[in-house]
């Protein structure tokens, strides 16, 4: 199997794993610089993943998107624009 179709766990994803499946779902690009800004502006990273050298930062990605779709919310509605 090659790099890009090896599986992922959606629920512990790292910032790159969390990249190509959301690129590979929206059809957009998604890149892990994108990705590491969400996390820069506060997404949640789950710190209860654990290896054997301690917390991984991985995502999980209902809670990725759930926090992503609340920023979102909050600028449509700062904005005043309707929703597409």
């Amino acid at each position: 199997m090659d790099a890009d179709r090896q599986p992922v766990n959606p629920a512990a994803l790292t910032a790159a794993d969390a990249a190509r499946l959301l690129a590979a779902a929206s059809g957009r690009q998604v890149t892990e610089d994108m990705v590491q800004a969400a996390l820069d502006s506060g997404a949640p990273v789950l710190s209860e993943v654990w290896t054997p050298s301690g917390a991984d930062g991985r995502l999980n990605l209902v809670e990725l998107m759930a926090w992503l779709e609340k920023e979102l919310s909050e600028v449509w509605t700062r904005s005043g624009a309707a929703r597409p």
